[in-house]
């Protein structure tokens, strides 16, 4: 479980191929906190420690993953943000975030405003997932509020702390991200699904 507070920008040191899965290894500031089969979140995407080896670890994303993400399109020297599991007893200064990537998004436009900036997003309505005016989500492990919400479109404001300590700093027009949807809204519209 996590909650979209991103404590540090992680930097893809080598990416290897194993069949269908993909090894990442990644150099961040909190590599000598990490244990072996830790979970951490990597632009949202929850992947376990398997090896740690001095100021770098790997984690390993199989093919159920790579189909569902944005991390196959990763690049070596690429800044990922990074996230541990969140403490039970900690504050939940996000909101909650299961690390479970529920469909892509592409970015369509991005309005800098006097000391802010507006993402808009678009995604794929046939998968049935949905926003709200001023409900959460989650844009590459990031929690964020939803400022304008359509069918298959949502913006979301970024404040300069934000832009500067994340990857929103170099996400660009037509780039895709990782999205998860709030758990607590996928359960109720589960349960309006089945009511029908």
């Amino acid at each position: 479980m996590f909650t979209g507070i991103i404590e540090d920008l992680g930097t893809i040191e080598k990416l290897d191929r194993d069949g269908g899965n993909l090894h990442i290894t990644m150099h961040t500031s909190i590599t000598n906190e990490l244990k072996i089969d830790q979970s951490v979140a990597h632009n949202g995407v929850c992947l376990t420690v398997v090896s740690i080896e001095g100021n770098t670890y790997t984690v390993t994303a199989i093919q159920e993953t790579l189909d569902k993400t944005n991390i196959d399109s990763l690049k070596e020297n690429e800044l990922v943000n990074i996230e541990r599991a969140m403490k039970l007893g900690d504050r939940l200064d996000g909101h909650i975030v299961q690390g479970h990537v529920d469909q892509t998004a592409n970015c369509i436009d991005i309005i800098a405003e006097d000391g802010s900036w507006v993402f808009t997003f678009e995604y794929d309505k046939n998968l049935n997932n949905i926003t709200i005016e001023k409900g959460s989500i989650t844009v590459n492990g990031v929690s964020l509020t939803v400022v304008n919400s359509k069918l298959n479109q949502f913006s979301v404001a970024i404040i300069p702390y934000t832009y500067n300590h994340t990857t929103f700093k170099n996400l660009k027009i037509g780039d895709t991200v990782n999205l998860e949807f709030d758990v607590i809204g996928k359960y109720v519209k589960r349960l309006n699904e089945l009511r029908h």
